[in-house]
């Protein structure tokens, strides 16, 4: 972690203690968010697809199996386009995903899909683009905004962790929606700073960001 993003983190937090004291009191107790931006968009993509609707260690499991099907590190899209759908539910993938992965990997092969524009634009741009792309919905964007761009102003409403922390942490007898979240993310000024706020209330459950089963946002 360099330190320009460090001091990025340690402001957030700065900002986030002062005006929330539900949330001063976990990063009191905790350290400085793991998340850190990087560039490597398409394998982020991948592995968002394959890690939609399981928990981290099944994600991690059949992501493993994949990897291992390739002789290199990870496969570029050419290398995904030499095996069938079949290959890839040998290790775990279900067939739509294998089948988003393939659209994603010929769709970045033609040009269809392009990643050296994305820094430019604002996350609802992002979102709009990305959200194109088959098997990739609004949560697997909010992820991909967070923990790859290290955006640092995404409330990803979606998220089932996210909801779990935030009913339990401000007193919800139910899961808010979102609107109803969105409401705490203002009553508590985490604007500009929503998804370091969102990384702690993640933090406070011990978890990792979870999503419910909504297939038809992420199809």
């Amino acid at each position: 972690m360099n330190s320009a993003w460090t001091e990025q983190l340690e402001t957030a937090t700065a900002h986030l203690a002062a005006h929330d004291p539900v949330l001063r009191n976990i990063i009191n107790d905790a350290p400085l968010p793991s998340f850190t931006p990087h560039t490597n968009y398409y394998q982020e993509l991948v592995e968002s697809i394959i890690s939609q609707q399981l928990s981290v260690k099944a994600a991690a499991s059949i992501l493993k199996r994949f990897k291992a099907l390739f002789m290199s590190d990870f496969p570029n899209p050419a290398e995904i386009l030499d095996e069938s759908i079949e290959t890839f539910r040998s290790v775990g993938l279900s067939r739509p995903k294998a089948a988003y992965i393939m659209d994603l990997a010929a769709k970045v092969l033609d040009g269809t899909v392009q990643f050296d524009h994305l820094d430019a634009l604002s996350n609802e741009e992002v979102i709009e683009e990305l959200i194109q792309i088959k098997g990739v919905g609004i949560w697997t964007v909010h992820m991909f905004l967070i923990f790859c761009m290290g955006r640092l102003d995404v409330l990803p409403t979606g998220d089932l962790g996210i909801k779990n922390g935030i009913q339990k942490l401000y007193g919800f007898k139910e899961k808010p929606t979102p609107e109803e979240m969105e409401a705490i993310a203002k009553k508590h000024h985490w604007h500009p700073y929503e998804s370091v706020a969102s990384w702690y209330v993640w933090h406070s459950l011990d978890n990792q960001p979870a999503i419910e089963t909504v297939v038809a946002a992420e199809s």
